[in-house]
């Protein structure tokens, strides 16, 4: 990687926490937030569990400081860009190029929901204002208006990779010299539509999920947002903290297999971790954790667990799910995934997946199952795997 790009901030909300550090307590107990839905209003609210955040559209818009009528996919994106931002003490005060890339599927989505039963019921009943959000570019252009963010500003949709996508792309544009500080990362609030989808799919689970257990189900939804701030060598060099780590590696590769599946010999898996150990220079063998896509459905588990055999072949880092906790946070969870993979190589610690009682991967001490102090971590893979075979890979590494 010929330009170094720096992680200077991080920002989370999920079902396990209202910022970072409830987020990595949660990791930290064993916590996981998954239970009864509970603010979706939906017919499937018993059956099938999920991890909500623990707030009304109306707490999140006191806490935003926002009127109440936006959508909960951008107040959840700005509350944790925001804690992002503050992380990394950028306040304005200098005037870096600033730039803000959000990934999100739902967009403004659960809005639309509340709207529909109206205007169908009377075509000239429902509030249009609640349209307005719709489109997923119009979330990410409300939280660069509150942020005040106005350098760059872009929207990737890329279903579950899509923050990883966008970290993706804010590092390049640091390290082609266009911008110096890029916000980078993805929101998705749950909706009846995302629901369904994945219902019709067949593929949710309706007890609490076992990402990467022989005995898994399927996948359990999950909401919440997880930005970092990426910033050049330079801003990294003026800031009053160290940053955390660097971004050393990443990836993007698609398998075109199928819509909705990825390829029984995980291609799109595959080449993306490839692709990103080859940017790093690393080799297999200093990969100390692998953050897992690991949504607990049979076909993903086994594709993932297939690929990282070809890379790793039998010299197996130790690895873990944390959607096991959140549940499936759509395009968020590259965000989400990358904050707490930086959590834990900034405490020097193992992640664990919960509820792994015959892991897919067998052998002893590969699959992390409880929280793990006082281990050495400097390169930690992250990946994201999404619909349509688009597949990211990203690499931390301390400084």
């Amino acid at each position: 990687m010929s330009a170094p790009v720096y992680i200077a901030g991080l920002g989370a909300i999920s079902g396990i926490g209202n910022d970072v550090a409830e987020n990595f307590r949660a990791l930290r107990e064993g916590r996981a937030g998954l239970s009864a839905i509970r603010y979706l209003d939906t017919v499937h609210k018993n059956t099938f569990p999920a991890g909500e955040v623990k707030s009304s559209n109306e707490e999140l818009a006191e806490r935003c400081g926002w009127m109440g009528s936006d959508s909960r996919t951008a107040m959840l994106g700005y509350l944790a860009a925001r804690e992002a931002l503050d992380d990394a003490g950028i306040n304005g005060s200098v005037a870096y190029r600033t730039g803000l890339i959000s990934a999100t599927s739902v967009g403004g989505m659960d809005l639309t929901e509340h709207f529909y039963p109206h205007f169908l019921a009377n075509n000239s009943g429902g509030k249009l204002r609640q349209v307005v959000e719709h489109e997923c570019g119009a979330v990410t252009e409300k939280m660069a208006a509150a942020l005040q963010v106005t350098d760059f500003v872009s929207t990737v949709s890329t279903a579950c990779s899509s923050s990883a996508n966008a970290i993706m792309l804010g590092a390049r544009m640091i390290r082609n010299g266009l911008l110096d500080v890029v916000i980078a990362g993805g929101t998705d609030a749950l909706s009846c539509f995302t629901l369904n989808g994945f219902n019709a799919l067949m593929i949710l689970d309706q007890q609490l999920c076992q990402p990467f257990d022989q005995q898994r189900r399927g996948l359990n939804l999950g909401e919440g947002a997880g930005f970092i701030v990426l910033v050049s060598e330079a801003v990294a060099k003026d800031l009053s903290k160290p940053a955390y780590a660097k971004l050393t590696g990443y990836a993007n590769a698609n398998d075109a297999y199928h819509q909705t599946a990825s390829s029984p010999d995980g291609t799109g898996s595959f080449l993306a971790m490839k692709g990103a150990l080859e940017m790093s220079g690393l080799q297999a063998s200093d990969i100390d954790y692998i953050n897992l896509h690991g949504t607990g459905t049979q076909n993903n588990d086994a594709s993932e667990s297939t690929a990282i055999r070809r890379i790793f072949g039998n010299s197996l880092p130790r690895m873990s799910s944390t959607k096991s906790f959140t549940g499936h946070t759509l395009a968020a969870c590259g965000g989400l995934e990358a904050v707490y993979s930086i959590k834990a190589m900034e405490q020097q610690c193992l992640l664990p997946g919960l509820r792994i009682s015959k892991p897919v991967i067998e052998e002893e001490g590969v699959m992390v199952n409880e929280f793990t102090n006082g281990i050495p971590v400097k390169n930690i893979l992250s990946n994201s795997f999404g619909f349509g075979g688009n597949c990211s890979s990203l690499i931390f590494s301390a400084i």
